[in-house]
């Protein structure tokens, strides 16, 4: 009978050992293997290897990395040229005001002297004109975030704020407020449209002709990026930064050259006594501390003793009125990154830059602020927004008098016993009896949403320029609208902008 179990499978089994059988069952050597002849494996009853063994024939040499060796490319890699310095930075920070690819709008008005009063013209969108978008480059009043690169040119819409703001300069340039100072500062949620609001007032300054000095971020002042010494003499101690009023009066120079090349220095200097020459204009006053940062400061202090003369010799020409637009100004409100000789912060009004623009908003002054009349405006930003508690509660108490609440008011906002009080920041704000004539009280602006038929002309816009690829009708614009917050101008840019495609 065949068996059913084959040889693979018997030699499968374990096998007895040769001690436990008895002599007369031992095998034959020769017809008993050690093990299978086709098995692989060592020995069955071969002792293990011993650990230590294994690991030290695998172990590195001596002196050997243990770390992975990386295999060398022989050609080398062409990975590009690198950035230079600075370059970056100013892709990040560039601006483009044309987009040739948008439609052209045809019969849009031009941004005039007469447009900026014209009440009908509400919730039109108006063009800046070349030479006017020129002088707001040179003093650096557009923003890269702000969407100019979307259309064919730069335009602006006129909401109520700026046919208001329209009114003030005309009064004040030939109506009847003539030397009068306004002073303004500007609040609002994020998107509100601050920035542009400060854009439109420089705007209309230099079609007044006026003398405008911008201050595009308040916050280049605190973050200890440029050079600064104390001023001998100063008590307390006041610093002064070269480099950032050097830039300051070349923004001053290139913005407003048209009006300062035709007035001339009428005042004695005896810090630039050597530098002064007869005859000599503004313009070049400017550029001697553009040329030399180390006389910035003084050649800064005898602009402004020049702007807001009076009278002077024979010949004196009389000064246009000057617009002040600051953006940021929390940033002002608190300690800078700079450091005195005991390593202890610098509190951002001992810097004379800083400490000179903030005493301008300061009320209770006998003598006038801007002598020959015109515009402080200051905002605040709600993006790159400090914390600055002081600065808030004083907006809050600003807020509270402008409509008309008591300080001895129970409504009236007070400080928190938790907070740490700055009462360097209260006193610029704290009210004062004795004022001057010529020179409003601090007011607060509190700009918010646009109106739904500013909106409305703002999308028409939108459409005209090939942005918008939707039927603007009223249940729409109130659908956008509401989804703006309110008509938040930086949210309907993002709602006007928004591609659709089609399936």
């Amino acid at each position: 009978m065949v068996s059913q179990f084959c040889w693979g499978c018997l030699s499968g089994f374990r096998q007895t050992p040769r001690a436990l059988l008895p002599r007369a069952q031992l095998p034959t050597p020769s017809l008993t293997p050690s093990a299978a002849s086709f098995h692989t494996s060592a020995v069955r009853y071969a002792n293990p290897l011993n650990r230590k063994t294994a690991s030290r024939d695998n172990a590195p040499k001596f002196r050997e990395s243990k770390s992975a060796r990386m295999r060398k490319n022989k050609k080398p890699v062409d990975r590009g040229r690198p950035p230079a310095v600075g370059e970056r930075k100013a892709l990040r920070k560039r601006i483009v005001l044309s987009n040739t690819n948008a439609l052209e709008v045809q019969g849009m008005q031009e941004f005039s002297n007469e447009t900026i009063v014209d009440s009908r013209l509400r919730g039109a969108v108006v063009g800046l004109p070349v030479p006017i978008v020129s002088q707001l480059r040179a003093v650096q009043a557009f923003k890269p975030t702000q969407g100019w690169s979307l259309f064919r040119r730069p335009a602006v819409v006129l909401r109520r704020e700026t046919l208001e703001m329209g009114k003030v300069f005309e009064n004040i340039t030939d109506g009847g407020d003539k030397g009068k100072v306004v002073k303004k500062i500007i609040i609002g949620p994020r998107g509100s449209g601050k920035s542009v609001q400060l854009l439109q007032a420089m705007a209309i300054g230099f079609l007044k002709k006026w003398v405008v000095i911008s201050i595009p971020e308040a916050q280049d002042m605190v973050t200890a990026n440029s050079a600064y010494a104390p001023i001998a003499g100063s008590q307390p101690v006041q610093y002064v930064q070269d480099q950032l009023t050097s830039a300051l009066l070349l923004r001053t120079s290139l913005g407003n050259e048209d009006v300062l090349s035709k007035l001339h220095v009428s005042l004695k200097h005896p810090e630039l006594k050597h530098l002064i020459r007869p005859k000599m204009t503004l313009n070049e006053l400017l550029r001697l501390g553009v040329q030399d940062t180390s006389i910035s400061w003084p050649v800064f202090n005898a602009f402004w003793a020049e702007m807001n003369a009076t009278s002077g010799p024979e010949g004196f020409q009389t000064r246009p009125p000057l617009l002040v637009a600051a953006d940021g100004i929390g940033h002002w409100m608190l300690d800078s990154k700079y450091r005195n000789p005991e390593y202890k912060f610098i509190h951002a009004h001992d810097f004379a830059l800083v400490k000179h623009f903030l005493s301008l908003l300061r009320p209770g002054s006998s003598q006038s602020a801007l002598s020959n009349g015109g515009i402080l405006l200051y905002s605040t930003s709600a993006s790159n927004k400090p914390s600055t508690p002081t600065f808030d509660l004083a907006l809050q108490q600003l807020a509270s008098r402008r409509s008309g609440v008591s300080e001895s008011s129970p409504e009236f906002p007070r400080a928190d016993p938790y907070d740490q009080i700055d009462n360097r920041v209260v006193d610029i704000f704290k009210p004062s009896a004795t004022r001057s004539a010529t020179e409003d009280a601090l007011d607060l602006q509190i700009l918010g949403g646009l109106s739904r038929d500013e909106a409305r002309g703002l999308m028409e816009y939108f459409a005209r320029s090939g942005i918008l690829q939707e039927r603007v009708s009223e249940d729409w614009i109130g659908e956008k609208w509401s989804l703006a917050g309110g008509g938040l101008v930086g949210e309907m840019e993002k709602l006007g902008s928004r591609l659709k495609t089609a399936l």
